[in-house]
């Protein structure tokens, strides 16, 4: 995937070489960045990790007049994966056309979770979620409207494991692969009981396809979801359904070098609070929070059980330092001593908790 974010860069430089740039804008026009995070774990149900590197990652963005671009590719311990590489266009203030590895428009953006270990969403695909497509936003101030189309995952195969972005892997028991959707979201935002509440709308409509015989099965979701800040609370609320229309109740998923196990067909609600102060103490910013998600299963089949994931913590931000400190609990959920998410399987049906803690220093 090392083409996209050649491509991105080399649209970027295209641009350079047309449009006049001031040394004033140079800044603007390539602005590198990354991060390096160390993390730590302690788990109840196995043994605990030592605090060890866990990540380190670059980042290119920049703007020239009406272009920009933004890219970002990521190195952990045992592989590397690309985050995102797109192009994109602005031909007014409210109007944003980008082409590339991206995140998919659904749901709460730009995350439904504010812990380092996201919520059930995101290893499920519809959470955080970046593919190759092409997506435009119109923002007027109090609504914001994307329609997108993407042509598979980021890497056009669901042999690979090895990457970020949750998508469908292909197994020996559940050879699939995703390709095309139509993504297409709405938020309004408005002033509610002395604070801003946005609510919205999301769906994808597309297909994975089946690579023994080629067959292509339907894939679909859409959810609804509410925002509501009032000085440092912050409550959130999401519904989201997906489903894959395959032979049998599961389908497979894969990242971070592991293939799992999920419904085919599920309920994704979650219920998030948080509470953000400035300037505490020796921090700029803490920020705690309790996130509670599941995914519970429609089809009525033995194979399959209610997950559950809560997680408990609080960021605190000092600098380019920023650290999360989870307390995860999950029960029959994948990441959390789970064999995979919303399916029965012997001893994955009690809770386990981890507690996570992660330091990372971003420039």
């Amino acid at each position: 995937m090392a083409r996209v974010i050649r491509t991105s860069l080399l649209c970027a430089a295209l641009v350079a070489t047309i449009l006049p740039i001031h040394a004033a804008d140079v800044a603007r026009a390539f602005d590198p960045g990354g991060a390096v995070r160390f993390s730590y774990g302690w788990l109840d149900y196995g043994p605990s990790t030592g605090f060890d590197p866990e990540l380190v990652r670059l980042d290119a963005r920049g703007t020239v007049g009406r272009f920009d671009y933004s890219a970002q590719y990521r190195w952990y311990d045992g592989f590397d994966a690309i985050h995102h590489a797109w192009a994109g266009w602005r031909p007014d203030d409210a109007n944003h056309l980008r082409v590339g590895v991206q995140q998919v428009p659904f749901g709460l953006l730009p995350q439904a979770s504010h812990s380092f270990w996201f919520g059930s969403g995101y290893y499920l695909g519809i959470e955080d979620d970046y593919d190759p497509g092409v997506v435009w936003q119109h923002d007027s101030g109090t609504r914001v409207v994307h329609l997108g189309v993407f042509a598979g995952d980021e890497y056009g195969t669901g042999a690979r494991y090895d990457r970020y972005s949750f998508d469908v892997a292909t197994t020996d028991a559940l050879p699939y692969r995703e390709r095309e959707r139509v993504v297409a979201r709405y938020e309004h935002t408005g002033a509610w009981r002395g604070g801003v509440l946005a609510t919205g709308i999301s769906a994808f409509a597309g297909h994975v396809q089946r690579r023994d015989n080629d067959s292509r099965h339907a894939h679909q979701a859409a959810g609804m979801h509410a925002r509501w800040t009032r000085g440092p609370a912050t409550v959130e609320l999401q519904w989201a359904r997906y489903r894959y229309a395959v032979d049998g109740p599961r389908i497979a998923m894969s990242a971070f070098m592991a293939p799992f196990e999920i419904a085919a067909e599920a309920d994704v609600p979650s219920v998030n609070v948080a509470w953000a102060l400035q300037r505490t103490g020796w921090f700029d910013a803490v920020t705690c929070y309790n996130n509670l998600s599941a995914t519970l299963p429609v089809r009525d089949d033995p194979g399959l059980r209610d997950s559950w994931q809560n997680v408990t913590g609080c960021s605190f931000a000092k600098g380019p330092m920023l650290t999360y400190v989870d307390w995860i609990a999950g029960r029959n959920m994948w990441f959390a001593g789970g064999a995979g998410i919303g399916i029965d399987e012997p001893g994955s049906d009690r809770w386990r908790s981890r507690l996570n803690i992660n330091v990372g220093f971003y420039f």
